[in-house]
């Protein structure tokens, strides 16, 4: 009789695992792709990660306390005629070297130093530091009741450091999650910085304090359009693109769209830990390990998105613009596999023009340990950039 009870209670109990296993299984492996099918908000959400947020309590208007002393906080409001209507786009500019060494005093900077600050850029040629070429920022600087604090003068100084002086201005578009704020961002532009280019980092919509809107793709290249649009408005010096991670996505379709429009691009583009196209990259993504091998996973993950134009087809893009690239990829990159930057590189090699600028592929080495994030940390990578973007400073494509 015991064992009888035994049993049955077994039998019971191995049903309910069972059956709660089932649903487990429909709930994860079929409901939820189901819904993820037929829901545009989800799809956007999971590719942009806008709820993401680090490092917590960051104060994006004040820039200094990320580290970023003489870096001024605004705004770039436009049009999106796409979905019409009004973006706020969140920007930051920091300063060269050069130009926060000069006007540390002004810049309200009491020392100015750092692991890097020895570092000198090849374009920023001691020959061109003549009196001349800072007369403008000066006389912002002298005239009546000047303060840094106040929103009006301070634009016009920054404005007036990107028409009066010859350095380059790098506009760098980072990747998903966080804001321009996130730590391994800020380590990238302290490097620029001391490599004096001007630094213009944005957030696109829906990230950081740029408008609380709901980003899409053409939307974020859009708000990258118009920072581009605002950095070329105001000065003739070269301009580069630094995208990392989705922002090579953002980067290589901008440069497409600006080829479209018969619009002067910028003269290069970095593209740090790239992928082909979300296709691929969803696929790899350790996000969808448990997924990827599904029957179902192209009808319901994959095409859903490239229907819903969330495609950020890189290899198509890097086809359709002149411009000189530079691939940067770490072989321990777990977010994006080093094989889907290499495979970009192929594909660029095989479809650009034989009179187009030339495309660079630079790996870093796995025990290096650089990962998805911090190629930044690399102790050649100063000299890799500056040479790349001094080759190209004064090309035509």
């Amino acid at each position: 009789m015991y064992w009888s009870v035994k049993r049955r209670a077994l039998k019971r109990i191995g049903r309910c695992t069972c059956a709660v296993a089932v649903l487990l299984f429909l709930v994860g492996f079929v409901i939820l792709p189901i819904i993820f099918k037929y829901s545009y908000a989800l799809q956007k959400s999971i590719l942009f990660l806008t709820f993401i947020t680090y490092p917590p309590n960051l104060d994006l208007k004040r820039p200094e306390k990320s580290g970023l002393y003489a870096t001024r906080n605004f705004y770039v409001n436009h049009h999106d005629h796409e979905e019409d209507l009004e973006v706020n786009v969140a920007v930051w500019h920091v300063l060269p070297l050069d130009l926060v060494r000069r006007y540390a005093k002004e810049l309200h900077v009491d020392e100015v130093s750092g692991k890097r600050g020895s570092i000198r850029s090849i374009v920023a040629d001691e020959k061109h530091h003549t009196g001349d070429r800072y007369k403008g920022i000066e006389k912002v600087l002298r005239s009546d009741g000047f303060q840094l604090t106040d929103e009006k003068h301070q634009r016009d100084l920054f404005e007036e450091t990107l028409r009066a002086t010859t350095n380059d201005v790098v506009l760098y578009l980072h990747g998903n999650t966080a804001s321009r704020g996130a730590p391994h961002r800020v380590e990238l532009y302290q490097m620029l910085r001391a490599l004096n280019y001007h630094v213009i980092a944005i957030d696109y919509r829906g990230y950081g304090d740029s408008a609380n809107l709901s980003p899409s793709e053409l939307g974020v290249v859009y708000d990258a359009l118009a920072v581009y649009q605002y950095i070329t408005s105001i000065t003739n010096n070269p301009v580069y693109l630094w995208g990392h991670s989705l922002g090579t996505g953002v980067s290589t379709h901008l440069l497409s769209l600006l080829t479209e429009m018969s619009l002067p691009g910028p003269k290069a583009v970095v593209l740090e830990s790239p992928f082909n196209n979300i296709k691929e990259e969803i696929c790899a993504h350790p996000f969808s390990k448990l997924y990827r091998h599904l029957p179902w996973f192209d009808y319901l993950i994959s095409r859903p998105m490239y229907k819903n134009k969330l495609r950020f087809e890189s290899d198509q893009h890097i086809a359709e613009f002149r411009q000189p690239v530079l691939i940067l990829h770490a072989e321990d990159d777990l977010v994006v596999p080093f094989e889907l930057g290499y495979k970009l590189y192929r594909k660029a090699l095989d479809t650009r023009g034989k009179s187009w600028g030339p495309i660079e592929f630079h790996r870093f080495e796995k025990s290096s340990h650089y990962g998805h994030k911090y190629i930044c940390r690399a102790p050649n990578l100063p000299e890799i950039i500056v040479r790349f973007f001094h080759a190209y400073r004064d090309a035509q494509y």
